[in-house]
């Protein structure tokens, strides 16, 4: 991992050397803080305004920071951290081009154990991270070769959560609907198909870049299924419109007041949505299976 974060701009230097300074005074038993996300990648937004949906939209990048302990219950880093981030909201003098800072904080035994098993978010931190802080009595551990059974457990575990979260968003469309709320709606089928996608990503590959596109997002998963082609076939100008309109639903349906979506789309949207969970569950199935009689 990187060390230094002198290809930041002064005043974010500023921002993380406070941050450091801040955990360490509080948190006495603190292993390793460690960048990552768009700032270690050094893809970061600094500061984006635009004028959208009739009003101006602004984005700033998160700090995202991973805090290592020894012998620290998680209630006792989770309070230290909040009033971390209490004090560091404080002393901005812009709160609009001000980076959030987003923290996790995670047992150093707990957080190798992980690595060896190659779970991918903290295996992801690892390549892209920047250490802001070594204790030095600590080393990172490297991924081993896992055996089937670990696998069709982590695949488990990650189908498991995945499929349920879409199935919990296709429900929720399925209310929003019912109250005539079809742009929310279509947002929550947008989010369904996500998930259902990232349900079939981490079965397959342990692994999971987060993506929003559903373009990308169905094109990373048709090697696995000749069946995809069924969802949104787009073979007709219907169905293109019908596609581009769940696929601009992650934005435009939580944000743009001019965003129109009928009942008559949601009740084509639906059976898509349904047809991807049934395609998910089957495949995603199959290939646990294939782990256990392959361990």
């Amino acid at each position: 991992m990187k060390k230094s974060i002198s290809y930041l701009p002064s005043a974010n230097q500023r921002d993380l050397h406070y941050i450091v300074e801040s955990i360490l005074t509080r948190i006495k038993h603190t292993e390793m803080i460690i960048l990552f996300g768009s700032y270690a990648r050094n893809d970061y937004v600094a500061y984006d305004e635009k004028y959208e949906f009739g009003k101006i939209q602004f984005y700033v990048s998160d700090y995202d920071i991973l805090v290592v302990t020894s012998g620290v219950s998680d209630g006792v880093a989770i309070k230290a951290l909040g009033n971390i981030e209490d004090l560091y909201y404080d002393r901005a003098k812009d709160p609009d081009r001000q980076p959030p800072v987003q923290f996790i904080s995670e047992d150093m035994k707990k957080l190798n154990k992980y690595l060896k098993e190659g779970r991918y978010f903290y295996t992801q931190i690892k390549q892209e991270g920047v250490i802001l802080y070594d204790s030095g009595k600590h080393k990172l551990a490297r991924r081993r070769k896992l055996s089937f059974e670990e696998i069709k457990q982590q695949a488990e575990e990650y189908f498991n959560d995945k499929f349920q979260s879409a199935n919990e968003f296709l429900e929720n469309a399925n209310f929003n609907y019912s109250k005539k709320w079809y742009k929310k709606s279509s947002f929550m089928l947008h989010q369904a198909c996500e998930s259902y996608i990232y349900a079939i990503r981490l079965v397959f590959t342990l692994e999971n870049p987060k993506q929003h596109n559903l373009s990308k997002l169905l094109n990373s998963v048709k090697k696995y299924s000749v069946e995809f082609i069924k969802v949104f076939p787009q073979d007709t100008p219907e169905e293109k419109r019908l596609f581009e309109l769940v696929k601009a639903a992650y934005v435009n349906g939580r944000y743009d007041p001019d965003f129109v979506v009928t009942k008559e789309d949601i009740d084509a949207l639906v059976p898509k949505v349904e047809l991807l969970r049934d395609i998910t569950k089957r495949i995603c199935e199959e290939k646990i299976r294939d782990y256990g009689e392959r361990g």
